[in-house]
């Protein structure tokens, strides 16, 4: 992957993309700003629209009932209504040609408002007066209705829907006589057509906004549609869906009648001018994008063409053509890294020169301190002579550490003169040596170090370069016991494979483990990558990866060569194994 990214990951193209990358930044939070400011203000203005919308159907809707009112009080106060209720409320019987006088006058009325339907008149006792029928006010409406119209003493009462007629509304006036201390006298029905309360402004485009009408039970008395359920538009939030449409609601409650009028408007109506202004930013940054993509294309070739022109001249010095670069530019940046170049490749052959010269003085240095290293044989008299002291002394315990110590020196130190077959142990001897190595590493660390070595016997006798396990065990000391808190515990485990002919030794321990990028970091190196640098971390794996891959290198197991495996996880320790082959692989 990388391999295919290469080409493109150019100087040119990350000054682009970086150009590319502030400038999209900058249009996304200058667009956000603008367009949160701009829908705000839209927003604010359709609420405001439709509030006086709302404020003025109710202003149309009060001079309605404003009209009928004062029509009902002037037909209440005539005086033929006056002096026959007067009568009645005498105890004077009332003619059937008064009565029928009563046609002409309440006609009149009737006739100034197209929106009523008819007048009905009763008398103090409920008793129907005209028109002329047999009737009562109680089987016309309710006790309460009753009750509130003469409560309201002369006020107008808004009953609601005629339960005789449904596409009629009932209002009722209690009639008080002038003449005899305002007492009761009777009572004046209004019968309004429902088509009377139309409540839509006629400047209003059709379908822009719908005005209904309802009482405090959510029945419908007005507007578009007769007689429907209103009550989950009186109970709902800012939007409602209405008629198949998301619709924002605005409720206007009328204290005279006791009536809320309802005002529905389309929210796609009230958002029309966002859709519009999120259409103009998205044109307008496609635009504005497109141009800054060209800019910062040429801008990007223009500082790069000198750099690649450099990197060609550069490309020659590294196939062995030290030629300076006599490519001139205008910019001082450049013009000063070509000349640092051209500088570098007029000194590049004295040091070369030097370098040489210091390579042959480090070997003959590496030489004579190789000469002066100390005799083995010398190192183990003397602990030998160690031994004998401490033995004399009765220090049993630092004298089975010092012959411990000279059997681990005697085994990394090998048998001179044997041809290279020094290199080549048991598993036996090897896991002999590797228990050497924790009995110094345990009296050391003492109770933080827990060990175990388990063998199985037919592996005992399977040939295996010196030193593969040991450096294993060292790292997990250094970073599994040295790094925690407690006691640790290393288990050396040597098995058959699941492949037959193989043997595989297992180095477990319980320290802190390693997260992601450390272990693909140890498995880099094991590849051949570098190894790290802190504390020695990694260097022990790699030499023995290294000696896997020298000695089994051609000794292949379904097309895989070996080689050490790592598995680790923060908190649960580490796990390092390899497999060989039984017949010792390159050395058989």
């Amino acid at each position: 992957m990388l391999q295919r990214l290469r080409p493109y990951n150019t100087l040119r193209n990350q000054i682009f993309i970086g150009f590319v990358f502030v400038m999209i930044i900058m249009v996304a939070v200058a667009g956000s700003m603008v367009y949160e400011k701009a829908s705000a203000l839209l927003k604010n203005s359709a609420e405001r629209h439709i509030q006086q919308t709302a404020v003025q159907a109710s202003g149309r809707m009060d001079a309605l009932i404003g009209q009928i009112e004062s029509l009902m009080s002037q037909a209440s106060n005539q005086s033929t209504v006056q002096n026959l209720l007067l009568d009645e409320a005498n105890g004077k019987p009332v003619t059937f040609n008064q009565r029928q006088s009563l046609l002409q006058v309440l006609s009149t009325y009737q006739s100034y408002l197209p929106g009523v339907g008819s007048f009905e008149l009763y008398t103090a006792d409920y008793q129907l007066m005209f028109p002329i029928r047999d009737g009562s006010l109680t089987m016309r409406m309710s006790q309460s209705a009753i009750r509130q119209a003469n409560l309201a003493k002369g006020r107008v009462v808004w009953i609601g829907v005629d339960p005789q007629d449904n596409q009629s509304l009932l209002a009722v006036k209690r009639i008080s006589l002038l003449d005899r201390w305002f007492s009761n006298g009777g009572y004046l029905v209004a019968r309004m057509q429902r088509s009377y309360f139309q409540l839509s402004d006629p400047a209003q485009p059709a379908g822009r906004e719908t005005i209904l009408l309802a009482n405090d039970e959510g029945v419908q008395l007005g507007g578009k549609g007769q007689g429907a359920d209103l009550s989950e538009l009186l109970a709902a939030g800012q939007t409602v869906q209405y008629e198949g449409e998301e619709q924002v609601i605005v409720r206007q409650y009328s204290e005279k009648t006791r009536w809320t009028l309802i005002v529905l408007t389309p929210v796609r109506y009230a958002t029309e001018g966002i859709t519009a202004l999120r259409t103009a930013m998205f044109v307008s940054g496609a635009i504005g994008t497109l141009l800054f993509l060209i800019m910062s294309f040429l801008l990007s070739t223009l500082i790069t063409r000198p750099i690649m022109k450099l990197i060609r001249a550069m490309r020659k010095s590294r196939l062995g053509q030290l030629t300076p670069n006599p490519d001139k530019t205008s910019m001082m940046e450049l013009r000063e890294l070509n000349h640092s170049y051209n500088s570098m490749v007029a000194h590049i052959d004295e040091l070369i020169r030097v370098v040489y010269e210091k390579e042959l003085l480090q070997s003959r240095t590496e030489l004579k301190a190789l000469q002066a290293q100390i005799n083995p044989h010398f190192l183990f008299n003397t602990l030998e002579a160690f031994n004998w002291a401490l033995e004399d002394r009765g220090e049993t315990e630092l004298a089975g550490f010092v012959v411990t110590m000279s059997r681990l020196f005697r085994y990394n130190i090998g048998r001179p003169g044997a041809a290279g077959l020094e290199e080549w142990v048991t598993l036996r001897e090897e896991c002999e040596h590797v228990e050497r190595y924790m009995q110094i590493m345990e009296m050391r660390l003492g109770d933080r170090l827990e060990w175990e070595i388990a063998m199985e016997t037919d592996t005992g006798s399977i040939p295996v370069p010196k030193l593969m396990i040991q450096p294993i065990v060292e790292n997990a000391i250094l970073h599994g016991v040295e790094g925690r808190i407690g006691r640790g515990r290393i288990a050396i485990e040597v098995k058959a494979a699941e492949c037959s002919g193989w043997t595989r030794i297992t180095v477990t321990d319980n320290g802190s483990g390693m997260d992601e990028p450390a272990l693909r970091a140890l498995q880099d190196s094991l590849n051949g990558g570098p190894a790290h640098a802190a504390k020695g971390t990694g260097v022990g794996l790699v030499n023995v990866q290294q000696r896997l891959k020298l000695y089994y290198g051609r000794s292949s197991r379904e097309g895989m060569e070996s080689g050490l495996q790592v598995e680790s996880a923060p908190g649960k320790g580490t796990k390092v194994w390899f497999e060989i082959p039984n017949d010792g692989g390159a050395y058989l």
